[in-house]
């Protein structure tokens, strides 16, 4: 089964930055996409940012611009770089890869990490 873990949330001032990573682990025999979400008390979860196997990216309006989704494959773990942060970034975020496990098939998987919460407050 493959598993995704979450690290690098926390408290930061308004403007900071943070790193958020989602590393896998278990065999993955290919990749659809990566997705960063997050979800603020209330509100509904939000899709952040995107990245197809290709390397394609696709992000929310509201992070356009000061957010980047990246990955290092050799590591198997999913980024995301947060800049300029905004009170209202503050939210749990989730990382979720849309995966084949297994050679020949066309079964797509999604797989969430655990969530990290991040808090943007001076």
């Amino acid at each position: 089964q493959v598993q995704l873990v979450e690290s690098g949330g926390g408290l930061v001032q308004p403007g900071g930055s943070l790193r958020l990573s989602c590393a896998a682990s278990g065999t993955i025999f290919s990749i659809i996409n990566m997705t960063w979400y997050r979800q603020a008390p209330g509100k509904q979860r939000e899709l952040v940012a995107q990245m197809t196997s290709a390397g394609n990216t696709n992000y929310a309006d509201s992070v356009k611009g000061r957010f980047t989704i990246s990955r290092d494959s050799a590591k198997k773990t999913l980024y995301l770089q947060m800049g300029s942060l905004k009170p209202e970034d503050s939210a749990v975020y989730y990382c979720k890869w849309t995966i084949i496990t297994r050679p020949f098939s066309s079964r797509q998987d999604d797989v969430w990490g655990q969530g990290t919460q991040v808090t943007v407050s001076s």
